[in-house]
């Protein structure tokens, strides 16, 4: 059994390695699919009733550490895309506030 649940987790590693390429390119819906994916995987290798042996937990700790880094990449994408929103609101006042201004 635990050998199965070793072979579920380790595609579910190799799915949080493709979700951390997703979350580095900032493509957040693919990383959502991906996600999805490895959490039915995930949910899988919980239901056995076998208590996880030292290689699964091993992975378990790789597929939590590629998880926060995915995070880490996805939270540092959308802190761009606010301050990109911010930039250009403000790029539209100033163009209407000088818009008033006539030619000299």
């Amino acid at each position: 059994m635990s050998g199965d649940v070793s072979e579920i987790l380790d595609r579910a590693l190799a799915l949080s390695r493709e979700l951390l390429a997703a979350a580095d390119r900032g493509d957040g819906q693919a990383a959502a699919l991906i996600d999805a994916a490895r959490l039915e995987l995930l949910k899988s290798a919980r239901s056995g009733a076998a208590p996880l042996d030292a290689r699964a937990q091993q992975l378990l700790r790789g597929i939590a550490l590629l998880n926060d880094q995915s995070i880490g990449h996805l939270e540092h994408h959308r802190r761009v895309k606010g301050r990109q929103l911010d930039v250009a609101t403000v790029g539209r006042r100033a163009v209407a506030a000088y818009s008033t201004v006539g030619r000299w």
